[in-house]
């Protein structure tokens, strides 16, 4: 057993302000516990600290921001890596392709792309980090529009287990690649990416939000609306359960609302007047319906889009469920409702359906372990526990959803939203678990870095 002694140099240990630092997650319910903990700022700092924990025998785990802490497994004696390689987001405009350091975040690589007038396939928040979201498949605000966002990747410069430091991409070693790309995790740490862009002339994005008593009528209007929308356009609906907050405007904590925002994009400047057709029909029957308690949705260019969905831009206790629904037709719509909108005292602050189908639907020839999703709706619900609901409660509400959505349930996860351990991966086959454990064997039949597989993805752990 490794001692307090043997731990490898230049580690911050439990009680040093470096460890600390090393260890936050984004999800404070969450928390992370290695034996030691280390931020590399250069590849030689994680070559270093790779060599170093091999001669302990000590596995290695890896984060930057810390967002996906709830899906790691137990670190007892392992050493925790946090990528922070201070490069900043470089552009290449002609070839419309960013090269991202590890530890940098969406919000970075937004700001730097957009003075080219090209977008980057990024999430909900500017506060995630590029790689785990990328590597994790990614729905893009976007996503409806580009597919998954890992299809994006053109690049991945990681150092393996043996300390080599490589570049891989579809012509340099095609088979570890494609296992980054949605294989679960468990390859090494991955120091840049490269990752394509996409042009973007101007945007409609936005929020807005009606008492939750009015939406048994405007849900079905949205989902009919989805069934013919526009790939350009990306769109979630969440039941809130807002906390009365100084930041948050009062007309949204009186009780619970329903709150629809997204992105409709036109490309270039010849797609402007078919961007603004495309938001009115989406919003207009809904304004229609019922008057706004707040809306937001207005034309902008892209650096407004992460801001959209308001999502905490500080660490905060997460606890959640999460599913790909099918079709859900009026009776899903229903069932949805019946569990968020019409059961008394809500232990979820949010229940939201995210709008799939699109590009993300659609194979992509050379794509690698995960490509795209067969559903028609991304579900995720999450509670803030001791924020007007106990761990128990907020529990037994998912349950209560999940049991009541499963006539909907494909199986299947998104990664980036799976919300605990517990919840294994549902991405992969079976073959694609074969296929990703093959990868590890090769770069790493040590196993140094099998702590960092997700659930479901290998049969190595």
């Amino acid at each position: 057993m490794t001692t307090v002694n043997e731990y490898p140099a230049d580690t911050a240990r439990r009680g040093d302000p470096a460890y600390e630092a090393a260890t936050q997650v984004f999800n404070l319910f969450a928390p992370v516990a290695p034996a030691a903990a280390v931020t590399a700022h250069s590849v030689d700092e994680v070559r270093s600290a790779i060599r170093r924990a091999r001669a302990q025998g000590m596995g290695v785990r890896v984060q930057a921001t810390g967002h996906a802490s709830a899906t790691a497994r137990p670190m007892g004696n392992d050493l925790l890596i946090r990528t922070g390689l201070g490069a900043g987001v470089e552009i290449d405009a002609e070839g419309r392709v960013a090269r991202v350091p590890a530890g940098a975040r969406w919000g970075a690589v937004v700001e730097a792309a957009a003075r080219f007038g090209l977008a980057a396939p990024h999430g909900s928040s500017p506060t995630v980090g590029v790689v785990g979201y990328l590597l994790g498949g990614g729905l893009s605000m976007y996503a409806r529009h580009t597919g998954l966002a890992v299809n994006s990747l053109r690049a991945v410069e990681l150092v393996t287990a043996d300390g080599e430091a490589r570049r891989v991409d579809a012509a340099a070693d095609p088979e570890l690649f494609g296992a980054l790309r949605g294989g679960g995790g468990g390859f090494g740490v991955v120091t840049a990416v490269e990752v394509a862009l996409f042009p973007a002339a101007r945007v409609v994005t936005g929020a807005a939000f009606w008492p939750a008593s009015d939406a048994a009528r405007l849900l079905p209007v949205w989902r009919r609306w989805t069934q013919t929308a526009p790939d350009t356009a990306t769109t979630s609906i969440r039941v809130m359960n807002l906390p009365k907050l100084p930041e948050i405007p009062a007309v949204l904590t009186a009780g619970p609302v329903l709150c629809l925002d997204g992105v409709v994009l036109a490309p270039g400047e010849d797609d402007l007047t078919t961007m603004r057709t495309h938001a009115q029909d989406l919003l207009a029957p809904l304004r229609a319906l019922a008057e706004p308690l707040m809306d937001t949705w207005h034309e902008a260019g892209p650096t407004a889009v992460p801001e959209t969905h308001m999502d905490p831009p500080e660490p905060v206790p997460v606890l959640g469920d999460h599913m790909l629904l099918g079709e859900l037709g009026d009776e899903g719509i229903d069932a949805f409702l019946r569990v968020t909108v019409e059961r008394p005292g809500s232990a979820l602050t949010v229940a939201e359906l995210r709008q799939l189908g699109g590009a993300l639907a659609t194979p992509v020839p050379g794509s690698g372990a995960l490509g795209h999703l067969d559903a028609r709706y991304a579900y995720s619900g999450a509670g803030v526990p001791g924020g007007g609901a106990t761990e128990r409660e907020i529990r037994e509400h998912c349950a209560l959803v999940r049991e009541t959505l499963t006539p909907w349930d494909t199986g299947r996860t998104a990664p980036t939203f799976v919300a605990s351990l517990e919840q294994p991966q549902g991405h992969l086959d079976a073959e694609g678990v074969l296929a990703a454990d093959r990868v590890r064997l090769r770069v790493d039949p040590d196993g140094v870095f099998r702590g960092d597989i997700a659930p479901g993805c290998s049969r190595l752990v």
